[in-house]
């Protein structure tokens, strides 16, 4: 489908954010569930946003920038994955799996992008040493916010030029994939959201926090029951859980969490 003029405008500075948030990790733009959502709520297909976005988070479920470390590209995984499932127009679970699938080549990309800006940040890092030297603050803050500036363009800019592609041409490319090249994508866009459930599912494997998961799985069967429904249920016995352990609801014995890492944070 063609995007209108506005929306693209509007696309482009949600694509500038997520750059922003690849890096600052500070308000989540750049998470899938995100990005796509906000891509699909300015282009007019919500709906489809967020099935896409729920799709692609289950890759970047442990995907996190630690230190100089940093993850493959998110933003850019959602940005143009996002971009690319509108334009193309299916809004079936195959175009949802065409998107997933060229999304993981878009942040191995974006790790490419990044790079490249990082190396421009060095020069950057020298410029706001030297401001730094004379006592010139407002020195120091140019150079960090046109480093910024130059993270949310990394996403913004290839957003624009997919942008500028008919969404015939789009749509042209996706058709002259082959079946069996789409029910590939479709097994491996499968098998890396089972990945991002295992690493969730080792993230939590603790005593304390497997009656938690089992009860999902009950909640998940009354299907009469809301998504802000289930959302209510959560926070409250995450409140309940809480109030319960401040308490020592074990009658006031020291428990551990089965996880060395784990107690020793508790601790902290």
């Amino acid at each position: 489908m063609d995007i209108t003029l506005i929306s693209a405008v509007l696309v482009v500075f949600v694509a500038f954010l997520a750059g922003l948030e690849g890096i600052l990790d500070q308000f989540q733009f750049h998470q899938p569930i995100v990005a796509c959502t906000l891509i699909g709520l300015v282009t007019g297909n919500l709906e489809a946003g967020i099935m896409l976005g729920g799709a692609l988070q289950m890759l970047a479920l442990g995907w996190a920038n630690i230190g100089a470390a940093v993850a493959p590209d998110a933003a850019l995984a959602s940005v143009a994955a996002a971009i690319i499932f509108i334009k193309g127009g299916d809004f079936t679970n195959v175009g949802i799996n065409v998107a997933t699938a060229a999304a993981i080549p878009l942040a191995v990309a974006g790790l490419f992008l990044t790079m490249i800006v990082r190396t421009i940040s060095v020069g950057l890092v020298h410029v706001a040493d030297n401001a730094a030297k004379e006592g010139n603050i407002a020195g120091v803050e140019r150079a960090h916010l046109f480093a910024l500036v130059l993270q949310g363009l990394r996403i913004a800019v290839p957003a624009a030029l997919l942008l500028a592609m008919p969404a015939e041409t789009v749509q042209d490319i996706l058709n002259m994939m082959p079946e069996w090249l789409k029910g590939g994508m479709a097994v491996g866009g499968g098998m890396v959201v089972a990945v991002g459930y295992a690493m969730v599912i080792n993230m939590m494997a603790t005593r304390e926090v497997w009656p938690f998961f089992a009860l999902g799985f009950v909640f998940a069967a009354v299907t009469q029951l809301t998504l802000i429904a289930l959302g209510t249920m959560g926070v409250a016995i995450a409140l309940i859980y809480l109030n319960l352990s401040k308490q020592g609801g074990n009658g006031g014995g020291s428990t551990g969490s089965g996880d060395p890492i784990g107690d020793i944070l508790e601790d902290y």
